[in-house]
This record gives structure tokens, C-alpha cells and sequence, in this order.
């Protein structure tokens, strides 16, 4: 049986080269369609606005900023060939004056003396290494700045023949501090464009997950009445031959219940009379044998009509596990053997009632039949629900673990009726562990004898 589980198996076989990452980056990644439709509208988004940042304001900011600084620096180079080329006044209100009204900025003439040791650049700022190379290039004469004492001004000095010019200007004449508001209205529009997309996907992907949570309800044999093609085209189209599908499977198994049904009704007519002649015959020795074969045939009809019809048609109801394998130990204390359990997680489980208990007892029927003890482990997860029987029996060989399983098929053909069955007890059990969308499977047990595990989803 092919099942989700060993197609991911089978997809994580080694390849060689490059295609170890491509496994190992797949396997990493979400697996919900809903969860990757998202990442691929946000990574490409992502991506490219990390490029515009990274290339375009980068580059963007860098000139800005290096027009600015550079207008700012040939300013300050203007005062000083001013105050060196023309004879001021004593306190410099002139020129002051001037630099205030018309450029901007605040200057002060200060006595010669030494300047503040360099200040440690910021790691971040283009503004100090762009103002410092301006300064360099355009004055010549030594500096010094200061871009991190008060975030709103800039200092700068420079030392003259005989005395120190200091200049305080605004931030934003030197350096593009308006560039963040672009950062901020891109950001802020990727954010308003992911929300709209995030509700338009999920538009489109609802109708996909009710089709896929349908058919694997369908596949457990629950009913999914509720059910109605949504969404595009291509997914309406998909749901309307689910629903085609589903409505030819349930005729067909209507039409094979209500054959057998008739079947059973005419065969067991037949019996009947047999089993009354038999007894208006009375006791005869002669008849033992007759009498054992409408048994075996009445027996051998039942069995088949089980098998045939199934419970497809059952409604999921609630089970306690404990309560199950109760009966199941005190049927095995009346025939002398021993039957014990444990169960790990919750209790109650959501199955169909009847099938789950036919595929518990044939199991465990097998069991005592052929083995002494018996020791049954459930454990009740989150997903699986996995049911573990082992015997101390003789075992079943490994090349016929899977013969077992097929319809008629007995190990051992000279065996009477009587002791090996009809050969259907675990086609049963895996017909209806299949419906529930498990499966059963055969190994060895550590007590000697064999290990049955179910596994159905939780």
C-alpha cells in the first residue's frame, strides 16, 4: 500500500553533489501549501527590497550626503578666506553675522590654542567620513568634528594661523536625514500589500484544504456531506470529480451490500430447511457428519458477508480502550490463558465502534488460539494511534507475512475448518484498519512469537 509517509521516505534518498542541500533545505521548509504560497509572495518582496535598500539608497544616500557635506564645507572655507583675506572688527560681529543670517550657521572666533583630541568614529556613520574627507580635500588645515555628541548639530573646528574657528551647524544641512521616511513608506506598503495578499491566498487556499480534509475523511470512512466545490476554476473542477468519485464508490458498495444482501438471504433460506430436515431426521450417527457441514457452511457464509460488506456505513463513535481490552483479558481467563495490557495517553479514541472492536478481537482471538499470553501496548499520540500485539506463539514465518493478509489464505491447508477458520480473520482486520486510513503490520515479538501493530490516525 502506498501511503503519504513512504512517498516522503522515498523522497529523502540520498543524491549526490549539490542536491544534499536542495533535500536538506526541502526538508527544512514547511510543508503546508498555505504556509509556502505565503513565502513565496514574501521572499521575492523580501529579497528585492533588501537589494533597493542595500543598492539603490546606499548609493542614493552616499551622494546626498556628499552634496551636503560639500556644500557645507566650501561655506566654512568661504568664512575663513574671508576672515583671512579682509581686516575685521575686534569681536568678528561682522562675519559672525553674516555666516548666522545668510549661511547658517553659528561661528565663533576662539584664542590659538590646541584642539580636542579625535573623537572615536561612530562605526555606522556616513556622515563623519564624508564630512572629514570634505574638510580634508577643500580647507587643508587641521580639524576637528564632532557627528555624535547632540544628534541635531554638528561641530567642527579648525585651527587658523593664530586662532581656532568653531562652527556649529544643523544636521540636516550636511547629511540626508530625511531618507528613513522612504525606508518607512516602503516597509510600510510591503506590510499593507502582504496583508492583502494574505487574505486573497486565503481565499484560495480554503477551498483546496476542505477538499483535501474531505477525501481523507472519505478515505476513513467518514462522511463529508458538507462538502461543495469553492474557489477557482482548476479547484472547482477537482472537488466536482471528488464528489463524481465518491457518489460511483457508495453506489458501487450499495449495490454489492444489497447483492450479497439477497445472496445471504437466499443461501441462508436454503440452511434453514437443510438444518430442519436434519433435525425432523432425529439422531443418526450417519447424519454427524452432515450436520457438521451445514455448520461449517452456515459459519463459512457469515464470515464471507462480514467480509464483503465491511462497515464502511458505520458512524464514528467514541471507544474506551480500557474497557476493550477488559472483555478481551476476561475472555482469555475463561479459556486458561493469560492477557495483559497497557495504555499510554487518553483513553478515549474516535473510531467506528463495531469495525474497531472485529479488528481487536480477531486479533486477539488469533493470539489465543495459537499462543498462552498475550500482552497488548496502545499508545494514544497526538497524530497515531498505535496498537501493539505480542504473543509467545509459534509465529507466522516472515515470507508469508504478507500471504496472511489475502482472502482464503491459510498456512497450513491440511488443518480442518474447525481449527484454522476460513482464512478471512486478518484480511478483516486489515480491510478495516485500511478504512480508518491505518494499516496493520506483521513482525516478530520480543516474547518469542508474533508482533501485530496497528496504527491508526488519532
Amino acid at each position: 500500500m502506498v501511503t503519504f509517509d513512504s512517498l516522503r521516505r522515498e523522497d529523502r534518498s540520498p543524491a549526490p553533489g549539490w542536491r544534499w542541500f536542495v533535500r536538506w533545505l526541502r526538508r527544512r521548509l514547511p510543508t503546508g501549501l498555505y504556509t509556502r504560497s505565503l513565502l513565496i509572495i514574501i521572499i521575492p518582496m523580501v529579497l528585492l527590497q533588501s537589494v533597493v535598500a542595500a543598492v539603490f539608497m546606499e548609493r542614493h544616500w552616499q551622494m546626498v550626503t556628499e552634496r551636503l557635506s560639500l556644500g557645507v564645507t566650501r561655506d566654512i572655507a568661504a568664512i575663513i578666506e574671508v576672515i583671512d583675506t579682509f581686516p575685521q572688527d575686534a569681536d568678528y560681529s561682522d562675519i559672525t553675522r553674516i555666516a548666522r543670517d545668510q549661511l547658517n550657521l553659528q561661528i565663533s572666533i576662539e584664542p590659538d590654542g590646541d584642539l580636542p583630541p579625535p573623537r572615536e568614529k561612530p562605526f555606522f556613520s556616513i556622515l563623519d567620513g564624508i564630512l572629514s574627507d570634505e574638510i580634508t580635500d577643500e580647507i587643508r588645515r587641521p580639524f576637528w568634528i564632532d557627528t555624535v555628541g547632540n544628534s541635531n548639530l554638528i561641530e567642527i573646528r579648525i585651527k587658523l594661523d593664530n586662532r581656532i574657528l568653531r562652527v556649529i551647524t544643523k544636521r540636516s544641512q550636511a547629511y540626508a536625514s530625511n531618507t528613513h521616511i522612504f525606508i518607512l513608506w516602503m516597509v510600510g506598503a510591503s506590510l499593507v500589500l502582504i496583508a492583502i495578499s494574505i487574505l486573497f491566498l486565503r481565499g484560495q487556499i480554503r477551498p483546496i484544504l476542505n477538499l483535501a480534509r474531505a477525501a481523507e475523511n472519505f478515505g476513513k470512512g467518514q462522511k463529508a456531506d458538507n462538502f461543495y466545490p469553492r474557489g477557482a476554476d482548476e479547484v472547482r473542477r477537482a472537488g466536482l470529480a471528488f464528489i463524481l468519485m465518491r457518489e460511483r464508490i457508495e453506489r458501487q458498495m450499495e449495490q454489492r451490500t444489497a447483492m450479497l444482501s439477497g445472496v445471504s438471504h437466499d443461501l441462508r433460506t436454503i440452511l434453514t430447511r437443510f438444518k430442519l430436515q436434519l433435525a425432523l431426521v432425529g439422531d443418526n450417527p450417519d447424519l454427524a457428519g452432515l450436520n457438521e457441514d451445514v455448520n461449517d457452511m452456515q459459519t463459512m457464509l457469515e464470515a464471507y458477508m462480514a467480509f464483503a460488506k465491511g462497515e464502511v456505513e458505520e458512524d464514528v463513535g467514541e471507544l474506551k480502550l480500557s474497557e476493550v481490552f477488559e472483555k478481551l483479558e476476561a475472555d482469555f481467563e475463561l479459556h486458561g490463558k493469560v492477557l495483559t495490557y497497557s495504555i499510554e495517553g487518553e483513553d478515549h479514541i474516535s473510531v467506528r465502534p463495531n469495525a474497531f472492536l472485529r479488528l481487536v478481537t480477531n486479533l486477539a482471538s488469533n493470539a489465543r488460539r495459537y499462543a498462552d499470553a498475550l500482552h497488548i501496548e496502545a499508545k494514544h499520540g497526538a497524530k497515531w494511534l498505535t496498537i501493539v500485539f505480542d504473543d509467545n506463539g509459534p509465529g507466522i514465518p516472515e515470507k508469508y507475512r504478507e500471504d496472511v493478509f489475502k482472502p482464503f489464505f491459510r498456512l497450513d491447508s491440511a488443518r480442518n475448518l474447525d481449527a484454522s477458520g476460513t482464512g478471512l480473520g486478518l484480511a478483516i482486520v486489515r480491510d478495516i484498519a485500511r478504512s480508518h486510513g491505518g494499516n496493520i503490520t506483521l513482525g516478530d515479538s520480543p516474547l518469542g512469537g508474533l508482533r501485530a501493530t496497528v496504527r491508526l490516525p488519532a
